[in-house]
């Protein structure tokens, strides 16, 4: 019988989708995993069998108690003006599409388990904007996934860089 296990998977996992949403899979390194998670090195593997892993699992949790609810949220609202509305302050301001975008960008590509899951995620919004929108609801999604892309990948300026002096 093993030891049981001294941290909350939960959290450690939280704590890798958060790091994962900030710096992409590629910028985040299994030491940025330990530090963030506090899971030591072997205890990472032997739960989450790799990096990869971690990042699916993470990637699946982030649908779940991120997408999933802001779709249901969203598909709840009558008014069209209203559920785009709605749809754009889930994505747009808010923490629903972050990680969600960076895995359609960087490892969907070259990995088929994270395209599942991001069209997962990109037609549950399309769905949640059909009974409102009709068969706009797919280019209503990407024009809100876009937009979230848009404005994350705009350089934060700060009011010193932008003086002329």
């Amino acid at each position: 019988m093993g030891r049981p296990r001294a941290f909350d998977t939960d959290q450690a996992v939280s704590a890798a989708a958060a790091l994962f949403a900030a710096h992409g899979y590629e910028g985040t390194s299994v030491d940025d995993l330990v530090t963030a998670t506090g899971i030591h090195r072997g205890s990472l593997y032997k739960v989450f069998g790799s990096k990869r892993g971690l990042h699916l699992t993470a990637l699946r949790n982030h649908l779940d108690h991120e997408i999933h609810p802001a779709v249901t949220a969203i598909a709840a609202i009558a008014d069209p003006a209203q559920a785009l509305t709605a749809a754009v302050a889930r994505y747009d301001d808010g923490p629903a599409a972050g990680l969600l975008l960076l895995a359609a960008a960087e490892r969907a590509p070259h990995d088929p388990e994270v395209a599942a899951l991001v069209a997962e995620g990109i037609t549950a919004l399309e769905d949640a904007l059909r009974p409102t929108h009709g068969d706009a609801a797919p280019q209503l999604a990407s024009t809100v996934l876009g937009t979230r892309l848009r404005l994350r990948a705009r350089p934060q300026v700060t009011p010193k860089e932008h003086s002329l002096t």
